[in-house]
């Protein structure tokens, strides 16, 4: 698939053995068994988004950076699903009343709120995938083209997805999935007896109005 024509690409083999084994223990470090985690500033962990950073800079430019990470460890005995939607929302610093950045909201004690369009229009999520993924442990699933329609209003989401299809995005260790933001995406349960873990990280080559800050990474 191609990025601006669909809304999603695949890199395969972005990341080397020696990255990849580095990643992973990063994650085990942090995950503890448990589901998934929201990664704020944290080690070296920055200094391991080499791939992810220079994927960004060729479609975003040189101010490109990462604004928001987290991991998703999914498996038979923590399997989840998630309904078709888009990522609307921001994680930021601290709150503050500025025009056109709404519905304030606190998860897991970080901030985030909903900006405007343009500026979801111009991010970039990366999947990096720690596992493979075939089709029964729950791969990433995107309807093609949808990150062009703007926010899709819930009532029109069906409609979206049977208009555009559903393409199951798949992977192998070390694979870099590249998607616009605002893509309509969904994730069915796993029914596979292994871990697929996977690190996704935003980016954005924007700067907040002050005194607004990205939360980074």
């Amino acid at each position: 698939m191609d990025l601006d024509l669909h809304g999603a690409e695949r890199h395969g083999g972005a990341l080397n053995a020696h990255d990849l084994d580095g990643l992973t223990a990063f994650v085990e470090g942090v995950l503890r068994g448990r589901p998934g985690a929201r990664l704020t500033e944290n080690g070296g962990f920055r200094d391991m988004l080499t791939v992810p950073d220079a994927v960004a800079a060729t479609r975003l430019g040189p101010k490109a950076r990462p604004v928001r990470a987290m991991l998703f460890d999914k498996s038979a005995a923590r399997n989840w699903s998630l309904g078709w939607h888009q990522d609307r929302t921001v994680a930021v610093q601290a709150q503050a009343e500025v025009p056109g950045y709404t519905a304030w909201t606190v998860k897991q004690g970080i901030i985030h709120v909903v900006p405007p369009v343009a500026l979801l229009q111009r991010m970039l999520t990366m999947r990096i995938h720690l596992d493979p993924v075939g089709i029964d442990a729950a791969p990433l699933l995107i309807a093609p083209g949808s990150h062009r329609h703007g926010l899709i209003p819930e009532t029109a989401v069906a409609g979206m997805v049977t208009d555009a299809g559903i393409a199951a995005c798949l992977a192998d260790a070390g694979d870099l999935w590249v998607y616009a933001s605002l893509i309509l995406h969904a994730s069915e349960r796993s029914r596979a007896d292994r871990r697929r873990r996977v690190l996704q990280i935003f980016y954005s080559a924007d700067d907040l109005p002050p005194p607004l800050e990205w939360l980074g990474v």
